[in-house]
């Protein structure tokens, strides 16, 4: 059975941090945790669980702070996670389960990572990275702000998920980076354009991101994926902006990278067409968008939401515009697996028995965006 590091970097995570060790501490063999300058609890509660403490001096990157914390790992794998991370029970199980038979001839073995869960515990973001490495491999951090785990050789895929529970997000901290990239005058790879477009979009710079957005798309280097939802975080912009036209021309463009259609790609378009009232194209891409496979083996970003209780939640809209109310209360009702005590969709499904002659009077339907 193989050995394993837990290696993380920590800042002030007093109210988390004791959550996320409490969840794999029967399962590494060794916790690393390297404090970059925390003023709270955050050293007392990391000592309750290990003597293997560290101090680094924060100097504004974080792949040099992941670096530093790997340097202090001793056994044969190292497993890294954030303070506000957690593995939930089922997933705690898979871990050990894969100790306990996982090759050492692997280099690393990536896992999901659930960046974002609803009310409902429904995954809102999930995409995959390189979670358990080689220690010998001596793998590096790459990027001062969204930095990434250059990895290679021979690696597989689990369906092992760590699940992320924020409490608060640091506005503007990873804007306030690039800020200083830029003050420099670093070298933007077509990485850095998306990434820094996404922290203006998320900080409400429409079109700074949109500029963004537009170089990574043009630069000829660069992951396709991120090409991809460039294409479609620049029409979320365009959307905002209130410029209709624009925010549908940059969804058929993402088409050019993906080649075939997402379902974020089409419930976006199901929702433009859908606000100029075009009901019976709407519902063509909101269908589409809940028949699409997803790839269980997909590295870049997915958005489970929009292939199912989203699309059919604007369906039902669609349909209760389109006067059928059959399929608009079926649809809402395939809403309600999701989020079955959600208001708008309870709300809908009383108007809709109403409607179909099996509840009181109500007088208008609801939709919702992922936003």
């Amino acid at each position: 059975m193989v050995s394993i590091s837990l290696c993380m970097i920590v800042k002030n995570e007093e109210e988390v941090l004791g959550r996320c060790l409490e969840t794999v501490k029967d399962i590494v063999d060794e916790i690393n945790i390297v404090d970059t300058g925390s003023e709270d609890k955050t050293v007392e509660i990391a000592k309750q669980y290990t003597d293997r403490v560290f101090f680094f001096e924060w100097i504004g990157d974080f792949a040099a702070a992941r670096n530093e914390s790997f340097k202090h790992a001793t056994k044969d794998y190292i497993l890294y996670l954030d303070a506000d991370d957690v593995l939930l029970e089922a997933d705690q199980e898979k871990l050990k389960q894969l100790k306990e038979s996982l090759d050492p001839s692997v280099d690393s073995v990536s896992m999901y990572y659930n960046a974002g869960t609803d009310e409902y515990g429904n995954v809102t973001l999930q995409y995959r990275r390189n979670r358990l490495i080689k220690r010998s491999k001596n793998f590096k951090w790459k990027g001062d702000c969204h930095q990434y785990l250059e990895v290679y050789g021979n690696i597989i895929n689990s369906d092992i998920a760590v699940t992320h529970k924020k409490i608060r997000h640091s506005v503007g901290r990873n804007l306030s980076i690039y800020g200083k990239k830029l003050e420099r005058g670093d070298e933007f790879s077509p990485r850095d354009y998306f990434y820094y477009g996404n922290e203006l979009r998320e900080n409400g710079h429409y079109e700074q991101a949109i500029e963004s957005y537009q170089k990574n798309i043009a630069m000829k280097e660069g992951w396709i994926e991120d090409k991809v939802y460039a294409c479609i975080n620049k029409a979320d912009c365009y959307r905002f902006l209130g410029d209709t036209d624009n925010e549908l021309s940059s969804l058929f463009e993402s088409f050019k990278f993906s080649k075939l259609p997402r379902p974020e790609t089409c419930s976006r378009i199901g929702y433009n067409l859908q606000r100029q009232r075009d009901y019976k194209s709407a519902v063509y891409w909101y269908e589409l968008a809940t028949t699409l496979e997803i790839d269980p083996n997909k590295w870049s970003f997915t958005y489970p939401a929009y292939s199912t209780w989203y699309p059919h939640l604007q369906m039902c809209v669609c349909y209760y515009n389109l006067q059928d109310f059959q399929k608009s209360y079926e649809h809402n009702e395939k809403a309600r697996d999701y989020r079955p005590d959600d208001e708008k969709i309870l709300f809908n499904k009383e108007l809709l028995e109403t409607k179909l002659g099996i509840n009181k009077d109500s007088n208008e339907i609801t939709g919702t965006t992922t936003e």
